[in-house]
């Protein structure tokens, strides 16, 4: 991304979620390229928002507390922007089965009002989502591409999945340029280290560097593939800047399976605290297993050369080190 300020210097750029980890971490490359960066979040507990999180550029970029279901507040939002990173949603897969009326009404009435707005009021402006890997459901291959079939079993990914259709449905009848991500299991510095809902390599981090114990159901088998915040943040700014991409769909991830049992490990290796509990499943979870899943990124960088530059052994490593640092602001 060395050649970044000449592409976005000068732009206007919004980002829903922005004081989320992948959000926040968008930011700080933006702002220092010499973009115009605006941040929207609605703040809504128990999710990632954390003002920490933009610190070394907080005199760079504006803050904007608002709701992508707010239309009002939408409206003057997207307007007069060049690229607008909607990564704003409800955020875990279980509290989806919890509560699926806000997670509609956030990941697929709060995108379609995003979408609509740019419609009528900026239609050239890029438009950016944040998918998921559990749009697929069970996997019956992988690596995963984007031919995939989708079979989602939580609302979430459900939602997920149709507002992925509603972005194409946006780019292909009203011409909006969008361009649609499923990603991996994202981790890495900035993420919220409250609770375990979602980003269970932080949260194993976590409990890791308190000295307790890491909790795998079953034998701690199964892959997953874990894509660091920055090489993640790198993909969605290649992908907003590379006109090819608009119209598109992508597979996001590392391309690189570890088994479940090996990802802990890993975090017990960084740490140099913690241990492993592999326990049965509980009687009373609502078991969502999808199975093996490791992404195919070979249509992504086809399009724009992009890869993964950060190791998982690195990207833990690193993530320890920044909480080891900042602590405070994230362990409340």
């Amino acid at each position: 991304m060395s050649d970044l300020r000449g592409k976005v210097s000068g732009k206007k750029i919004t980002i829903t979620g922005g004081l989320g980890m992948i959000g926040s971490t968008i930011a700080c490359k933006l702002a220092g390229a010499g973009a115009e960066v605006t941040l929207v979040d609605a703040c809504i507990e128990p999710y990632g928002a954390n003002r920490f999180n933009i610190k070394k550029v907080k005199d760079k970029v504006r803050v904007k507390i608002a709701d992508i279901r707010d239309k009002e507040a939408v409206k003057a939002l997207v307007t007069g922007q060049d690229i607008i990173f909607n990564l704003a949603g409800q955020v875990s897969h279980n509290e989806s089965m919890q509560n699926p009326f806000l997670d509609a009404e956030i990941n697929y009435i709060g995108h379609l009002n995003v979408l609509e707005c740019v419609h009528k009021f900026n239609p050239g402006a890029v438009v950016l989502h944040a998918g998921s890997r559990l749009q697929f459901g069970l996997t019956e291959k992988i690596p995963v591409d984007e031919s995939h079939p989708m079979r989602p079993r939580t609302p979430y990914a459900l939602n997920k999945a149709a507002a992925e259709n509603m972005y194409l449905f946006y780019n292909q009848v009203h011409k909006v340029p969008c361009v649609a991500f499923r990603i991996a299991n994202p981790y890495g510095p900035r993420a919220q280290m409250k609770h375990s809902m979602y980003a269970m390599v932080n949260w194993f981090i976590r409990q890791a560097m308190e000295g307790k114990p890491l909790r795998v159901f079953g034998d701690g088998r199964q892959l997953r593939d874990y894509i660091y915040v920055e090489d993640l943040a790198n993909a969605f700014i290649l992908a907003a800047v590379t006109e090819k991409c608009r119209g598109e769909v992508f597979n996001i991830g590392s391309g690189l399976g570890i088994s479940f049992g090996s990802m802990v490990e890993a975090i017990l290796r960084a740490v140099k605290k913690g241990r492993v509990e592999y326990v049965a499943w509980p009687e009373d979870y609502i078991n969502v297993e999808t199975g093996d899943y490791v992404s195919d990124n070979g249509k992504f960088k086809s399009f724009t050369g992009w890869r993964p530059e950060v190791s998982f052994e690195d990207g833990v490593a690193r993530t320890v080190e920044y909480y080891r640092c900042n602590q405070p602001h994230y362990w409340q």
